[in-house]
């Protein structure tokens, strides 16, 4: 005979309802054989027992299933609660929840959480009405794209700007709405056409995360308008520039010409008239020189081309440039051995003119100069330090042909900076904070 094991036997699954009845009665059990036993041993008469034991057996049943009741009920309707926050309706409530025993402050938490919940959704419906409206009212196309590049949300300027609603746009990935030759870059200005107009265009890309998903997030501004009234600013300030050098060189010009020509028409001629006249044509020549230097100067700065990168020493890069100075010994603070990417014709001009101007600055003081470089947060550093008389006016350093040297040509700095920003540095100049004389510091990135 093949008895089957108890531990394979099917464990016998009860309800929680069942198992709070089933303790009810267990519970009630005892007082009820009690009963039942008084019922037999006292003398009673059957219908009397009969009657009796049917009362024991309908109270014993009628209470546990009270209690089956008390303990069931206000479970389920926490239950009835949770479901509700898990389905998004926050305005269910529990009655009567009280801080009295543990099951009222149970429903008091969960009404809180209820209250907070709401809170919460109505604070996010909030912004994201915020959101969309601004997104609606400002005049830059945004686009997001999943990761498949199919477009998932457009404003009212990016309908505009691709010629079509919302509705037709949403889905299409981004070749067939028109954008798949500017979603490959960060941020560039463009020269593109669009169904909704044409012109220059700055493109910014950037990624965010919806649902744990990478998107991709596109805008596109207009800048013809910006861009078309920096130019006329520039033209604007090269025009008022070249005009005040031209005419600065052709008023005496002029002058001197009509001088020489009445000089020239006087009869008898006077007797000095030929020295008036060889120095009258010197001074127009060393005019017309002066105007000649400055329209070259001007050229160079208009046709720096771009730098051809290459591996370049820095020690050897500042070593080589601060012997070329002859006028004043200057001091060189040794760094790291740092090797950087860059134009060494380009960079030698662009140090040549700092270390010119800190030599020409510590030359009027009988002060020295400094050359040293480091590396600042993963870039290097090189700072050329003067003893000079210090900056008088630092708001014009940067702007071509703006000069404060009698014989200055005013391009230097704009050179140098040009050529800084070519390589994707920056350049500093500024009166030094401890001690007098100015301080031009230059950072380059770091191969």
């Amino acid at each position: 005979m093949n008895l089957t094991p108890w531990r394979a036997l099917p464990r016998l699954r009860l309800t929680f309802e069942t198992r709070v009845l089933l303790l009810a009665l267990a519970a009630g059990l005892p007082g009820s054989i009690v009963g039942f036993a008084v019922l037999v041993i006292e003398d009673y008469s059957a219908k009397v027992q009969w009657t009796f034991g049917l009362l024991v057996v309908l109270f014993w049943w009628g209470f546990a299933l009270a209690l089956r009741e008390r303990v069931i009920r206000p479970l389920q309707t926490l239950s009835n609660l949770l479901a509700a926050l898990l389905e998004g309706d926050y305005s269910i409530r529990s009655r009567g929840a009280t801080a009295d025993d543990a099951l009222g402050l149970a429903m008091q938490e969960v009404n809180a959480l209820g209250e907070t919940l709401r809170e919460q959704r109505l604070g996010a419906m909030e912004a994201g009405a915020v959101l969309r409206t601004v997104m609606d009212e400002i005049d830059v196309a945004v686009f997001a794209f999943d990761q498949e590049t199919r477009l998932r949300l457009v404003n009212r300027a990016g309908e505009r700007l691709l010629g079509q609603p919302a509705e037709r746009l949403r889905g299409g990935t981004a070749d067939s709405v028109g954008l798949g030759g500017v979603l490959g870059s960060e941020r560039r200005i463009v020269n593109a056409k669009f169904p909704g107009g044409k012109g220059r265009w700055e493109v910014r890309r950037s990624t965010f995360r919806q649902g744990g998903i990478p998107h991709t997030l596109l805008v596109i501004a207009d800048v013809s308008q910006t861009l078309r009234e920096e130019e006329l600013q520039a033209w604007q300030r090269l025009i008022r520039v070249l005009s005040h050098e031209i005419n600065n060189s052709l008023a005496p010009i002029k002058s001197i010409a009509g001088s020489l020509l009445a000089l020239l028409e006087r009869t008898p001629r006077a007797p000095d008239a030929d020295e008036d006249l060889a120095r009258g044509l010197g001074i127009i020549a060393g005019r017309s020189d002066a105007l000649q230097r400055f329209m070259a100067s001007y050229a160079r700065l208009a046709r720096l081309p771009a730098p051809r990168l290459e591996p370049l020493a820095v020690h050897q890069w500042i070593e080589r440039v601060v012997g070329l100075e002859t006028r004043l010994p200057v001091r060189v603070e040794r760094g790291p051995d740092v090797r950087i990417r860059a134009d060494g014709d380009q960079l030698d001009q662009l140090l040549i003119n700092l270390v010119r101007n800190a030599v020409d600055a510590s030359l009027e003081t009988g002060g020295g100069v400094t050359v040293g470089w480091g590396q600042e947060n993963g870039q290097l550093a090189v700072w050329v330090r003067d003893e000079g008389p210090g900056l008088s006016d630092t708001a014009n350093l940067f702007v071509p042909f703006f000069t404060t040297k009698p014989k200055g040509s005013g391009i230097g700095l704009a050179l140098s900076r040009q050529i800084t920003e070519a390589h994707k540095g920056t350049l500093t100049v500024e009166n030094r904070k401890h001690g007098r004389g100015v301080e031009a510091r230059l950072r380059l990135p770091v191969a």
